[in-house]
């Protein structure tokens, strides 16, 4: 078994020509190879829910591990809600963080995303993501190099020192055209915020509509100088 103790650069090939073909066989290797030690952190973004429709396919069972914020948009919640009536098999985790909104304003201050947003994705997403990756070998994203000049240099897998674990990434070919046909095919709930100007959705205080569609993660933590919440930094 492949594993953050004994990595070593992967001699899979993975390079098929089609890119939905390629995601298909990144994950059939890796639920082999895992098992039950591989879970997926998913934000029920666009490019989330392909990857929920293809893990389907290859494990329904599967576990999606959400980190529930609670500063999440309405629009999302309802999105995981539709997911759920889609694939009842799958397991969803709405992973919460140990601190309580009221905790973590008494302690730091209100509104701490102004403030230090740096910390408040650390207490609302990276130590949850710790904890539920506790235990397991591996975990899935839905990175595409597309997205941003940080994510070019990401592989189907990759070792993740911040998480000791293996990270796979399935779409990392993908285009933006291509996840979206890929729903217009399957006719896939999505995110109506979607529609809205808002490619890419985190946290409500921190997610504004895209200036640029050059860059699908402008809108988010505009005018701060961040541009990762530190999940894939």
């Amino acid at each position: 078994m492949l594993t953050y103790a004994n990595w070593q650069e992967p001699t899979i090939d993975f390079q098929i020509d089609e890119t939905y073909k390629a995601a298909l066989e990144v994950l059939k290797w890796s639920f082999q190879e895992y098992g039950d030690e591989i879970v997926y952190a998913c934000s029920f973004g666009i490019e989330g829910i392909v990857l929920i429709d293809l893990i389907s396919k290859v494990r329904p069972d599967a576990t999606i591990v959400f980190l529930d914020t609670d500063v999440h948009f309405k629009e999302t919640y309802e999105t995981i809600n539709k997911v759920k009536e889609r694939y009842p098999l799958l397991n969803i985790v709405m992973k919460k963080p140990a601190l309580t909104l009221e905790q973590q304003a008494a302690q730091y201050g209100d509104e701490l995303w102004k403030s230090n947003p740096n910390k408040c994705c650390d207490i609302r997403k990276i130590k949850p993501l710790h904890e539920a990756l506790s235990g397991k070998k591996a975990w899935i994203s839905g990175l595409r190099r597309e997205q941003s000049p940080t994510r070019q240099q990401t592989n189907f897998l990759n070792r993740d020192e911040k998480f000791t674990s293996i990270k796979v990434c399935p779409l990392i070919h993908w285009t933006w055209k291509d996840v979206w046909r890929y729903v217009s095919k399957h006719n896939l709930p999505y995110n109506p915020l979607h529609d809205q100007g808002y490619p890419s959705i985190g946290c409500e205080h921190c997610t504004k509509p895209a200036f640029t569609m050059d860059d699908l993660r402008s809108g988010r933590w505009q005018g701060s100088g961040k541009t990762e919440c530190g999940l894939h930094e």
